[in-house]
């Protein structure tokens, strides 16, 4: 495929996802005419959007809200994708360590994230630490999960193709079967990420006096729909940005990957 076609390509699809954001807005917009009290209009949402940024809300503008939940997001997915990614390959990769940790580990995996709330407050208390830990336990199962996953679905042709190179020990796995691995890594990260800002909200909306899951808190009991939407907005952007970020970085490691380029 020369440059034009690939240009063409690009430029169709880039069109496309124009498009559809086009005809969710007017959509949006024709119902909410219509039922505006159950759904503000894109203006209303709009002009609440603008306004919260040098408007205070509970002392705290927007930008303070949304530093206050990236925090507690960011804080308790790198903790997790630190502990995490070794685990997980840990128990991929050796034998007597998956038979030794993987039992445990399938015991604690069933359980919802938010079922550690009662504890992580009794244990933390209400401030930061207990948001940031219940975002690890809740990060930290898909990114064992896919860790381990990744390693153990590495190509054995790979592999042993590396043996008879000479390759063995910490060389094989960090040379060969990591890059092999890396795809399922990055996915449990983008889950992990989704995982991470619902059980945030979770925690905002049961005891916070910052972040996005108290403006949908306050947004819903004060009846102020534009405000639950602004923040429901500011997540869905967060989001779409830090998964096009985790996909870059998943191209530089992954330069042999076409289907990333």
């Amino acid at each position: 495929m020369n440059w034009k076609d690939t240009f063409k390509k690009n430029l169709l699809n880039y069109l496309l996802s124009v498009l559809s954001i086009v005809a969710l807005i007017l959509v949006w917009s024709w119902f909410s005419k219509r039922n505006n009290a159950f759904l503000p209009t894109p203006g209303q949402v709009g002009s609440k959007f603008i306004t919260s940024f040098y408007k205070p809300i509970g002392s705290v503008t927007m930008v303070g809200h949304t530093l206050a939940s990236l925090k507690r997001v960011f804080g308790g997915l790198l903790c997790a994708a630190l502990a995490g990614i070794p685990f997980g390959t840990l128990i991929g990769w050796n034998r007597l360590a998956r038979a030794v940790l993987q039992p445990l580990f399938e015991l604690i995996r069933p359980i919802p994230p938010l079922a550690w709330v009662p504890l992580l407050t009794v244990w933390f208390g209400i401030g930061e630490t207990p948001k940031i830990m219940l975002v690890f336990l809740a990060t930290l199962v898909p990114i064992v999960v896919n860790t381990y996953s990744g390693v153990n679905l590495a190509q054995k042709d790979n592999i042993a193709v590396g043996k008879v190179f000479g390759a063995r020990g910490t060389r094989l796995l960090f040379d060969i079967v990591m890059p092999s691995a890396l795809p399922s890594i990055m996915a449990g990260l983008k889950v992990s990420l989704t995982l991470a800002f619902a059980v945030v909200l979770a925690a905002e909306m049961i005891s916070a006096k910052s972040g996005l899951g108290m403006l949908i808190m306050r947004g819903s009991e004060g009846g102020d729909i534009a405000l639950t939407m602004v923040a429901m907005l500011i997540i869905g952007i967060i989001g779409a940005l830090t998964s096009a970020l985790f996909t870059i970085i998943e191209r530089k490691l992954s330069p042999w990957r076409t289907d990333l380029h």
